[in-house]
C-alpha cells in the first residue's frame, strides 16, 4: 500500500485541526492551515496533471513569499523532489545546476525569467506572475485539489550547497528523519500559535528545516521577510510577534553595530537560534535586546549536530540527538583537547545523505566511518566544540595555518568597522600573505594602518593582515557568508593598501 509523506499527513492533521488558524504571515498577507493545505493539494494534483510522476525532480525558482512554499510542498506531496535554486544563479551555473538535478519541470517567479531563458533549459515552466507562454501558477491553483497516493517522498528534495569554494552540490537525503531537529526545535522554546521569523532564502535549508519544519511540528505561525534588512529588522519582528528567529553569518553583529535605539529592548524575541555569533557580541547582544542566544552547528549534508543548550560563550556547544563529534587531525586520528583540526560528526544511522552525481565526492566526505565537515574547530575538557572557521577558507603564513574567521573576530572588533572577510593573496616569498576586505559603519572612516596597529595588539603575528581594502560591500552568498572564492580571484586592486609599502 502507498504511504503518504509525513509532510501531507501533517498538513492535513493541521488543516483539519484549526483550518482557520493563521500560518504563513507574509507582508499584509495571512495564509490559514486550511488555505495553505489546500493550496498545496492544487498544486500536487496540477502538477500530476502536467505529467510530473512519481521521483520526479520540479525546481522551485522564487523570492520569499508564500507561493514558494506551496511550490515546495506540493511537489512533496505530488511524489516529487523539490529543487530549491538560489534566485541570484544565472547563466552556466544556473545551467549546469537545473541539468545537475535532472528537472522535469521548474515553478519560476515572472521576475526571474530571463534569467532562466539564458541558460535553455526547456523545462516545462510554471510561472508566477504573467505569461502568456507558459502555463502560470494561478491555472495551476485552479486545478482541483485531490489527495495523491505516493510512495513515502521526502521533506526536503534536492538541497544544493552554497558553493563558496567550488560548484554547488546537491545534497539527497536517504531516508525522511526528522529525530535529530527534535532538539533544536524544543531550544526554539515556541509555544503552539506563536511566531517563528526568518528573512533568510527560504531556497536555503536553514530556514526550511528549522524555521518552515519547525513551524509545521511545533503547530506554530511562520512570517516571512523578503530580505535581510538590519534597518528594519527589528520592526518586522515586532509587526510580526515574532518571539524567535534563527539566523547565519553576519547577521548578529550587523544588527549589533546597528545605532542604539530606546526600543531596542522592548521586541518579543525570546530566543535567537543562532550560527556563528562572535564570541564578543555573544553577550552585549543579549543585553542589549533582551533575548537569549542558542548556539548551533548543522549543515545540510551532515548527519547531526551541535547545540549549546548551556550558553557557553564563544561554543558551539556538544553533539545532540545521538550524534557523536570529533575533532581530527590530517592524518584522521583524534586530536586531544584544546587542539585545532576538521570537525567530523557521525550518525548511529550511518550515512545519512548523498551528493547527487558525485558518489567520489560522497565517498571522499563519509570517509573512515566519519562525516569530515570541512570546517576547524576545537574542543574543551568539557566537551564544548568551538569554531576556527572554513578548511578551505585557512591561510597559510610564516609556516603556520591561519582561519579567515580568527582575524575577521578581531577585525570586526575594531572601532567603525560593519564587517569584513580575510584570505589568501600570494606572497613573493611563498606560502600566502593575508589581505582582509573592510567594509565601514556608515559613517565612518577606517585608516588602515591604526586597523593592523588595532590587530597587532590582538592576534598572532603571523595572523595580523598586510593587505586592507576598504569597500562599500562585501559579495556574499544570500546567507550572508562572504564569497571568499570571488575575493581571491579578485586578488589585488588599484584600492589595496599594503603596510609593507607604508
Amino acid at each position: 500500500m502507498a504511504e503518504r509523506p509525513i509532510i501531507a499527513a501533517l498538513l492535513e492533521y493541521r488543516a483539519t485541526e484549526h483550518p482557520d488558524q493563521t500560518f504563513v504571515k507574509w507582508r499584509d498577507e495571512r495564509v490559514s492551515w486550511g488555505s495553505f493545505y489546500d493550496g498545496v493539494l492544487r498544486i500536487a494534483s496540477g502538477l500530476r496533471a502536467m505529467g510530473i510522476a512519481q521521483g520526479d525532480r520540479v525546481a522551485v525558482m522564487m523570492p520569499n513569499r508564500p507561493e514558494f512554499l506551496l511550490a515546495h510542498f506540493g511537489a512533496i506531496c505530488a511524489g516529487a523532489a523539490p529543487v530549491p535554486i538560489n534566485t541570484a544563479q544565472r547563466g552556466d551555473t544556473l545551467a549546469y545546476l537545473l541539468k545537475d538535478c535532472g528537472a522535469r519541470a521548474i515553478v519560476i517567479d515572472d521576475s526571474l525569467r530571463a534569467q532562466y531563458a539564458e541558460t535553455g533549459a526547456g523545462l516545462l515552466e510554471i510561472v508566477r506572475g504573467d505569461a502568456k507562454d507558459a502555463m502560470t501558477f494561478e491555472q495551476l491553483l485552479s486545478t482541483p485539489p485531490v489527495e495523491i497516493e505516493t510512495e513515502g517522498g521526502t521533506s526536503f528534495g534536492v538541497l544544493y550547497t552554497s558553493g563558496t569554494t567550488g560548484p554547488p552540490k546537491g545534497v539527497v537525503p536517504m531516508r525522511t528523519d526528522i529525530t535529530p531537529l527534535l532538539a533544536m526545535w524544543d531550544a526554539m522554546n515556541v509555544r503552539a500559535g506563536e511566531t517563528i521569523y526568518t528573512c533568510l532564502p527560504l531556497f536555503h535549508g536553514n530556514p526550511l528545516a528549522i524555521s518552515v519544519l519547525g513551524a509545521m511540528f511545533l503547530d506554530a505561525q511562520l512570517a516571512i521577510g523578503d530580505r535581510f534588512s538590519a534597518s528594519h529588522f527589528w520592526d518586522d519582528v515586532r509587526a510580526f510577534d515574532a518571539v524567535e528567529f534563527n539566523h547565519v553569518g553576519a547577521v548578529i553583529p550587523i544588527l549589533l553595530k546597528q545605532p542604539e535605539q530606546p526600543s531596542d529592548h522592548d521586541n518579543p524575541v525570546r530566543t535567537v537560534l543562532s550560527a556563528g555569533c562572535p564570541p564578543h557580541c555573544w553577550e552585549p547582544f543579549q543585553e542589549r535586546f533582551g533575548v537569549r542566544i542558542v548556539e548551533q552547528f548543522s549543515m545540510v549534508d551532515s548527519p547531526g549536530y551541535l547545540i549549546n543548550l548551556d550558553g557557553k560563550v564563544g561554543s558551539m556547544g556538544k553533539p545532540a540527538a545521538g550524534c557523536e563529534a570529533a575533532i581530527l587531525g590530517d592524518d584522521g586520528a583524534e586530536l586531544a583537547a584544546g587542539r585545532v583540526g576538521e570537525l567530523a560528526l557521525r550518525s548511529a544511522q550511518g550515512r545519512t545523505h548523498y551528493y547527487l552525481n558525485h558518489p567520489d565526492e560522497t565517498e571522499h566526505a563519509f570517509r573512515d566511518g566519519w562525516f569530515h565537515t570541512g570546517d576547524l574547530a576545537s574542543k574543551d575538557d568539557e566537551g564544548f566544540f568551538y569554531y576556527a572557521g572554513r578548511k578551505k577558507e585557512s591561510m597559510r603564513r610564516r609556516g603556520e595555518n591561519v582561519s579567515a574567521w580568527e582575524v575577521e573576530n578581531v577585525v570586526d572588533q575594531f572601532p567603525g568597522v560593519l564587517e569584513s572577510a580575510a584570505h589568501a593573496v600570494p606572497s613573493e616569498l611563498g606560502e600566502d600573505d593575508i589581505k582582509v576586505v573592510v567594509v565601514p559603519r556608515p559613517g565612518a572612516t577606517i585608516d588602515p594602518r591604526a586597523l593592523v596597529d588595532f590587530c597587532r595588539a590582538r592576534m598572532a603575528r603571523y595572523a595580523v593582515p598586510r593587505y586592507v581594502e576598504i569597500r562599500r560591500e562585501i559579495p556574499k552568498t544570500p546567507t550572508q557568508r562572504p564569497r571568499y572564492a570571488e575575493l581571491k580571484a579578485e586578488g589585488m586592486t588599484e584600492s589595496t593598501w599594503d603596510g609593507d609599502a607604508v
